[in-house]
């Protein structure tokens, strides 16, 4: 018996030493924070492996993980992640396949009966656009319009469903990133709210027909932009991708597929100031919107020659020529946008004074993104430019990680052979023009780059080729999504207003902030503290803030917070947490000061004690609403789920 005694005192021992080690490991905190850990959501088709740089099993969409350790593997960094805060650690995720999450906000949907539909927009300025409209009505009645009549608008990515989902019923998680607010000319404070996804119940919704999305995807078109570099040692590669283009453009004229892909051309070299008989930094000579047909491409491009002088660095200004593509080409009469850079020699940095955009390879991706753009770069691994093979690469990773493929569109011909480079432009364009005659066709293009037999997808025998595959199948989706008007595939981000955007007193959204239980607690017990110091304060106004300056010192929240003991506003004592900071919205209680509640009579200093206790009473709902509170990753530990508050209940 004692044996026994003995030997499960040591099983007890080694349990509570496990669990002690598993609650020593915290997660990484984010920056410049004290208690906040950071945390990311999967986007669709991210794998959670056991090892960093191994195979894993596909995660749901925007599950939810905190990040434990951030470690570089090649090309990529990993993040070893798991489902909760308490040491729990599940595998590895690719950080290119996640998105940060520092607030952990949701958007819900009011009931659409009595206002306008909202819509999800690509780009920040059309929403502000709208709501700033002397005639908001007036602005937004084409995109209603055209969406009511199944045409595109490119602008829009999808649009609210047209029944109501109460978020109090089935839960669903459209992540919010961030948001900026609006004063409109009608007079009201608007948010704008950028959201990560939709529905997790998007994949339930209905699918187009075949025989309607081959009538969505007659309008369908390609631009694809040639961005070249144009030096001295560019010579034999300029000329075979005239080739290709020819080529290409033949085969789509003899399939009468002129109107749906167009090709342009852009030239670069680097800083005329430096060299002025470069001529040019940057030169577009074909307009994708312009151009008629493969004859007209090639006399634009007629006297299109390398360089008859050196530049004055190995670096070329190849951002500058992809930004010009970026900036010079109208984009949204496409479905589908390629920029495909050529180029020997690595990037001038934005922090070069020869740079002609100020821009880094991120800053450019960006700028790509926020116009659909996708960007492929072919680098030509010259042996006489061995020496900055390395750092070019590096750029150019870096220039073309892709959001849809979780990857860069990156690939070196090495030595620089001319027809090794002219076979990969030939399959590239024609992977992307065959994806365009599938697609306006309507016929089915998975399994293949060209729309080809399935059999086909499964040599793969160039990377290359199913990556246009992929890349194409989730712009077609994009374009579905517009086409259709109901859902976007939950990759996109978009930009969604908190308000009808014509009856702007009406809320079209509620933005919930999704608090844990401890959260939940800690943010009870300082309203109860802060209820009793207002109505000591009532009493003796002097008194109310000197009782909470001594309050805060005590709690020690922030250790590093000494700003306290002077402390005049609430917001600055360091009562609440710091999951109540950077919350878009303007809090009461943050925001009160000491002159201003010694300011108001009794009767307004008691109408704040009473919005704060009905908020106080609001919370303990919470707490007891067992059937309310969600668990954001499998296997998390319960105190980790979270309660979808309103962003108006918090204090």
């Amino acid at each position: 018996m004692k044996n026994i005694c003995r030997i499960s005192g040591l099983f007890c021992a080694l349990t509570l030493s496990i669990f002690a080690h598993a609650a020593d490991q915290k997660p990484l905190l984010q920056d410049g924070k004290h208690t906040l850990y950071q945390r990311v959501l999967t986007y669709p088709g991210c794998a959670l492996s056991p090892k960093a740089g191994e195979v894993g099993k596909e995660q749901p969409a925007f599950s939810r993980f905190y990040v434990y350790q951030r470690s570089p593997l090649g090309q990529e960094e990993w993040l070893q992640v798991g489902p909760d805060s308490f040491g729990h650690i599940s595998g590895w995720l690719k950080a290119s396949c996640t998105v940060d999450w520092k607030m952990q906000l949701t958007l819900a949907f009011t009931n659409p009966a009595g206002r306008n539909p909202m819509l999800f927009f690509r780009d920040k300025a059309d929403v502000e656009g709208i709501l700033n409209s002397e005639k908001p009505a007036t602005a937004l009645e084409p995109y209603l319009t055209s969406l009511k009549n199944n045409k595109p608008v490119p602008q829009v990515l999808a649009r609210e469903p047209e029944y109501m989902v109460d978020q109090l019923k089935n839960f669903y998680l459209l992540p919010v990133l961030g948001s900026d607010d609006v004063f409109t000319d009608t007079g009201f404070q608007v948010r704008l709210l950028n959201v990560a996804s939709v529905s997790d119940n998007a994949k339930k919704a209905a699918a187009a027909t075949p025989a309607n999305e081959k009538n969505m995807m007659k309008g369908f078109s390609a631009s694809v932009v040639f961005v070249i570099d144009s030096t001295i040692s560019m010579g034999p590669y300029i000329e075979r991708t005239k080739e290709a283009i020819d080529k290409i453009y033949q085969r789509i004229e003899s399939e009468n597929l002129q109107e749906q892909v167009k090709f342009g051309l852009v030239a670069y070299r680097s800083n005329v100031k430096a060299v002025p008989g470069l001529e040019y930094d940057y030169k577009m000579f074909v307009d994708p919107n312009t151009v008629k047909d493969g004859k007209d491409f090639l006399a634009r491009v007629k006297d299109l020659k390398q360089a008859t002088v050196s530049s004055s660095k190995v670096d070329e200004d190849a951002y500058g020529g992809v930004m010009a593509a970026l900036d010079q080409v109208d984009w949204t009469s496409f479905g589908a946008r390629y920029v495909i850079l050529i180029t020997d020699a690595g990037a001038l940095d934005g922090a070069d004074k020869l740079s002609s955009t100020r821009l880094d390879a991120a800053q450019v991706r960006q700028e790509a993104a926020y116009r659909g753009v996708a960007l492929y770069a072919m680098h030509l691994k010259t042996p006489s430019g061995k020496a900055n093979h390395a750092a070019a690469e590096a750029q150019y990773q870096d220039l073309t990680l892709n959001p849809f493929l979780h990857k860069p569109l990156y690939y070196a011909i090495d030595s620089g052979d001319v027809n090794s480079f002219g076979e990969r432009v030939d399959s590239l364009a024609n992977a992307i023009t065959g994806q365009i005659k599938t697609a306006w066709s309507g016929e089915e293009t998975a399994g293949s780059a060209l729309g080809a037999d399935p059999a086909y997808a499964s040599k793969k025998a160039d990377p290359l080729l199913s990556d246009a595959e992929q890349l194409s199948k989730a712009m077609r989706l994009a374009y579905l999504g517009e086409k259709q008007g109901t859902q976007a595939p939950p990759v996109f981000k978009s930009w969604i207003s908190d308000r009808d955007l014509v009856s702007q007193n009406i809320p079209a959204t509620e933005v919930r902030v999704l608090l844990t239980k401890s959260e939940l607690s800690d943010l009870s017990d300082v309203m109860k503290k802060i209820v009793n110091a207002a109505n000591e304060g009532m009493i003796s106004p002097d008194d109310m803030f000197a009782s909470l300056r001594s309050l805060a010192a005590t709690m020690g929240n922030d250790p590093n917070q000494a700003k306290g003991k002077n402390a005049t506003r609430l917001g600055e004592m360091g009562l609440l947490g710091e999951y109540i900071e950077g919350l878009p919205y303007l809090s009461e209680v943050l925001s009160l000061d000491e002159e201003t509640w010694k300011s108001w009579d009794g009767l307004e200093q008691e109408r704040f004690i009473r919005r704060l206790n009905t908020k106080l009473n609001y919370y303990q709902r919470y707490n007891q609403d067992v059937d309310r509170w969600v668990a954001l990753a499998p296997d998390s530990d319960p105190r980790d789920n979270v309660y979808p508050v309103p962003l108006e209940n918090m204090p």
